[in-house]
């Protein structure tokens, strides 16, 4: 499956393998349990972050793991959108330091 990063205006497609979305369940659920306790949202505290705010605080990891060149993260984290967000194709990655600006595309 294909999920296309899109970060101030280039886009790279990354391929994430169907087994990583069927066998990454227990990965998915520790990314969950971290965010169960809130997360700070660039300016703002989310208590309980929603799924969409979930996925735009990975999209932010994604953006960290392009900067780091860290494949291995880049595609744990574009399936972890995929299971989440199911038909999103695009992700708008934020780069202005507000991460509730990400956005998603099916």
């Amino acid at each position: 499956m294909i999920l296309n990063i899109s970060i101030e205006d280039q886009n790279y497609p990354i391929e994430v393998p169907e087994e990583i979305l069927t066998e990454g369940s227990e990965f998915f659920k520790k990314v969950d349990a971290d965010m169960d306790k809130g997360w700070q949202m660039s300016r703002s505290w989310v208590d309980n972050p929603d799924v969409e705010q979930r996925c735009q605080v990975v999209a932010d990891k994604i953006l960290g793991a392009f900067e780091h060149e860290n494949k291995k993260l880049l595609v744990l984290m574009s399936a972890y959108i995929l299971s989440k967000l199911p038909g999103v194709k695009t992700v708008y990655v934020s780069t202005n330091g507000e991460m509730q600006e990400t956005s998603f595309e099916n």
